[in-house]
């Protein structure tokens, strides 16, 4: 189930600082909105506007699993320097295309 935070990003349109402009709480009846910036470019959402993001939301979580599982399997950017440095830049370029292809993300 797709979570309000990534419902939000949907809304705006892109991620939104949630120390600053936007601030969730959960008062053991499920993720709300505390606090909304009024500097944000579009006001506060009804939970209807938020449900009606339910599938946008679920391809970006998704897609936040599948770079999270990208990122742990490309390692540090110093072993991948030595992966680089022992095996060569095509190697490389193979590596993290199977890496791509193993953890897709979907189109946005």
């Amino acid at each position: 189930m797709e979570k309000i935070n990534f419902k939000i990003q949907a809304y705006l349109n892109r991620k939104p600082d949630f120390y600053n402009e936007v601030k969730l709480r959960n008062d053991g009846k499920g993720d709300y909105i505390y606090y909304w910036s009024d500097s944000l470019e579009k006001a506060k959402p009804t939970d209807a506007q938020l449900n009606a993001l339910s599938s946008q939301a679920t391809t970006l979580e998704n897609n936040a699993i599948a770079v999270a599982n990208r990122q742990k399997e490309y390692g540090s950017i110093a072993s991948q320097i030595e992966f680089i440095t022992e095996k060569g830049l095509e190697a490389w370029k193979t590596n993290v295309q199977s890496i791509k292809t193993k953890y897709p993300k979907e189109s946005e």
